[in-house]
C-alpha cells in the first residue's frame, strides 16, 4: 500500500511536515507546519496538528483532538515553541495538547505509553512521563510536572506548577493545589492524602517488604508529629537502607516547591 493510500484525500498537510511512509491520516485532518510524525502512527478523522510538533512512533490520535496548538497563556506573544510526544500513546477524542511558552523552556513534553482519555487537557510547558492514565475530562494547568505510572481520575483539575510524582493516584473529581508525593493516593476538593497506592504496587509484583517499608514511610510523613525534615531523616536512616524504593518518596519531599498535599 502506498503513502497516498494511507492518507485520505481530504486531509490538508503543510509542505514542511515530515511524515513516515506508513502513517495513516484520516478524513479532514489538518497537519500544520514543522510537524514530524513517526512510523506506525494513526490519526483518525478531523485531527488537527497545529504546528511545531514532534510525534514519535506508534501513536494513535482519535477524532477531534487538537495537538500542538498555541497555548492559552496571555503572556504568549507568538514565539517559537514546541510540543514533543513520545511513542505508543493513545490520545482520545477532543484532547487538547498545547505547545510551551518562551517564559519557560518553550516546550511541552509528553512521554510514551500514556493513555489520555476523552477531553484531557495538557497545558503549556507541562512535562509528562511514561505509562500514565488520565481519565475523562482531566485538566492539567501550565508548568505541571507528572512522573511515571500515575493514575488521574476523571474530572480532576491540577493547579499550575504542581508536581505529581510517580506511582501516585488521584481520585475522581479532585482538585490538586499542592504537590503529590510518589506512591501517595489523594482525593477531594481540595485534595487530601489518604493512603498509598498499594494495589498498584501489587499489580507490578512488588514484594511485601517493599510495600511494608513504604507504608512505614507514609506513617512517618502523615501520621506522626514529625516535621517533614524530621520524617526524611527517619526514613533515610531506618527504611532506606533496606527499601531503596523510598528514595523516590524522599526526593518528592525534598524537591517540593509548593508543599505536599496533607
Amino acid at each position: 500500500m502506498s503513502t497516498k493510500d494511507l492518507i485520505h484525500s481530504t486531509a490538508i498537510i503543510d509542505s514542511s511536515a515530515v511524515i513516515a511512509q506508513d502513517v495513516k491520516i484520516g478524513p479532514y485532518s489538518i497537519i500544520g507546519p514543522n510537524v514530524t510524525i513517526g512510523s506506525g502512527t494513526t490519526l483518525h478523522s478531523h485531527v488537527v496538528i497545529g504546528g511545531n510538533t514532534r510525534i514519535g512512533q506508534g501513536n494513535e490520535i482519535f477524532q477531534f483532538a487538537s495537538v500542538g496548538e498555541v497555548c492559552q497563556d496571555l503572556k504568549y506573544a507568538g514565539e517559537e515553541t514546541w510540543l514533543e510526544i513520545g511513542d505508543n500513546n493513545k490520545i482520545r477524542e477532543h484532547c487538547t495538547l498545547h505547545r510551551g511558552t518562551i517564559q519557560d523552556k518553550g516546550l511541552t513534553k509528553i512521554g510514551s505509553n500514556n493513555l489520555l482519555m476523552v477531553n484531557t487537557h495538557i497545558a503549556h510547558d507541562c512535562v509528562v512521563g511514561d505509562n500514565n492514565i488520565f481519565a475523562n475530562n482531566v485538566g492539567v494547568a501550565g508548568h505541571v510536572h507528572i512522573g511515571d505510572f500515575v493514575v488521574i481520575g476523571g474530572n480532576s483539575g491540577i493547579h499550575q506548577f504542581c508536581k505529581i510524582d510517580s506511582y501516585s493516584m488521584i481520585g475522581g473529581a479532585s482538585l490538586i493545589l499542592k504537590d503529590v508525593p510518589a506512591y501517595v493516593m489523594v482525593s477531594g476538593n481540595p485534595a487530601h492524602a489518604f493512603g498509598l497506592n498499594v494495589e498498584g504496587m501489587r499489580r507490578k509484583g512488588w514484594s511485601k517488604n517493599v510495600i511494608m517499608g513504604l507504608r512505614e514511610a507514609f506513617k512517618l510523613i502523615y501520621k506522626s508529629s514529625l516535621t517533614t525534615e524530621q520524617a526524611i531523616e527517619e526514613i533515610s536512616s531506618k527504611i532506606l537502607p533496606e527499601v531503596s524504593e523510598v528514595s523516590l518518596l524522599i526526593d518528592s519531599l525534598r524537591e517540593s516547591k509548593r508543599g505536599i498535599v496533607r
